[in-house]
Order: structure tokens, then sequence, then C-alpha cells
């Protein structure tokens, strides 16, 4: 963690591409430990099939925050209008940055905290707390509040969690978080209380609880909801499929036992 986190820091603001070369880095670095010093497979970030889950994962988060971000209007917490101009400038930015943050996020928290704590507590458990520090690590964002932190543990920490469980790939959930981030910041609604150039520029109307206020959409109540019934189906998939897993399960799953 303290590897990936190094580079996430070195790279994440860096200018063109470098958030994106800062991702492959932590991927290699990620694969060097859990293969050489965890002495553990990494099937979560196998190259077959990578292309294919992030697809699926990103039309996943871009449904997400294209419904959640039509039912805030369609009750008048959001109106939208044409910021102008820059519009490779502002998507190349967009989508460098977010997908930075977006490989760098899910390794600690999906690929190394959440299959770490699920080793020692099983997959329910290591949900649970994953999310829990997924809100409280946004509580120092720009608009944060005790809410907001609910929010987001609930609807990033229990629906990235959950898509984990299901997909067991990193790139799924990566894909989800990437197309989530990046569509919201190119609606210009902030991301998680940032608030960098998009395409569009977003006036807020209504109470924080339907529109998120300054920290953004993901402090509404309504992607909270949306998230909720998207991780229920995809919770009872991954029960279906044997990959909730107890303690026992996770270690003989890591080490090829049963």
């Amino acid at each position: 963690m303290a590897a990936v986190g190094l580079v996430s820091a070195l790279t994440a603001t860096g200018p063109g591409p470098v958030p994106l070369l800062g991702a492959a880095a932590a991927i290699a670095v990620y694969a060097l430990v859990m293969r050489r010093v965890a002495h553990r497979p990494t099937p979560e970030i196998a190259r077959p099939g990578a292309a294919r889950e992030t697809l699926r994962g990103a039309a996943v988060g871009l449904g997400f925050i294209l419904v959640s971000a039509l039912c805030i209007t369609a009750f008048g917490g959001y109106s939208f209008s044409w910021a102008g101009d820059g519009v490779v400038s502002v998507v190349w930015a967009a989508v460098m940055v977010q997908a930075g943050a977006a490989v760098t996020e899910e390794l600690l928290f999906r690929g190394l905290a959440l299959q770490a704590l699920e080793r020692l507590w099983g997959s329910r458990a290591a949900l649970a707390v994953t999310s829990l520090f997924f809100g409280v690590a946004h509580l120092g964002a720009d608009g944060a509040t005790l809410w907001s932190g609910v929010a987001i543990a609930v609807e990033a920490g229990v629906l990235l969690g959950a898509a984990f469980l299901w997909r067991r790939s990193i790139w799924f959930v990566v894909g989800l978080h990437f197309a989530w981030n990046t569509t919201e910041q190119l609606l210009g609604i902030p991301v998680s209380g940032h608030a960098p150039d998009g395409l569009f520029t977003v006036d807020v109307h209504g109470s924080t609880l339907l529109t998120g206020g300054a920290f953004g959409l993901e402090a509404s109540l309504v992607p909270v909801l949306v998230s909720v019934a998207l991780a229920v189906p995809m919770l009872v998939l991954a029960r279906r499929a044997g990959r909730i897993r107890t303690r026992h399960d996770a270690r003989a799953a890591d080490t090829g036992r049963p």
C-alpha cells in the first residue's frame, strides 16, 4: 500500500499523461509485490479479458452517473449549460487524471485492503470495513460533511466493493470508477468536492440532500439509492457464484489449496 500510494502521490497531479503512466507503474508495483513478497497469484489483474471487464465496468459507471444526474435534474436540482471551448484539452485532462485516480484507488482499497481483510475476517466484514474507510478518506475534501462521508461509504465503498466481489476483477471496478468520475467531471459536477474544468457548467438549485451541495453529486441522496439498487444484485450474484468467502475460503483461494 505504501508503494502504490507513493506512486500515486508522485504522479496524480502531474501534467499530460503522467497520471496514466503513474497508474501503469502502480499496477506493475502491485503485481511485483504480490507475486514476489506475498507469494500469491494475482488473477484480479489478469490481462486476458481485461479490456472486456473494463468496458463492462465503464458501462455501469456511466449509467450510474447519468441516471443519478437525470433524476436530480428532473427534480429541479441541476441545470446545465455548455462551457463553450477547449473540448479536446478538457476531455484529455479528465481522462488522464481520472484514469490515474481510478487505478490507484482501486488497487489500494479493493486490490489490497479488501482482499487482505477478507483473508482475516471474510468477505462481508472486509466489505464493511473498506466501505467505512473509503468514506472516512473523503472527509478531508472541500465541502465534505458527516453525511457526505456516509454517502461515499455506501455509494462508492459498498458499490465498488460489491462490484469487485461479483467480478473478482480490478479492471471491472477501475472501469466503473473511471467512468463515474470522468462523467461527473465532464458534466461540470464537483467530484468529491473538487471542481475541475468540464464540458458543462452546472447551476445547483434546492436542498443539498437533493443536489449534494458544494461536495457534488455524491453527497446527494439520489445516487445513494441508485447505488444500493446496483450493489444488492451484484452481491446476490456474487453469493450465487460462490465469490462471497469466509476467512478459510479466501486463504484457500490465495494458496490454491482446498
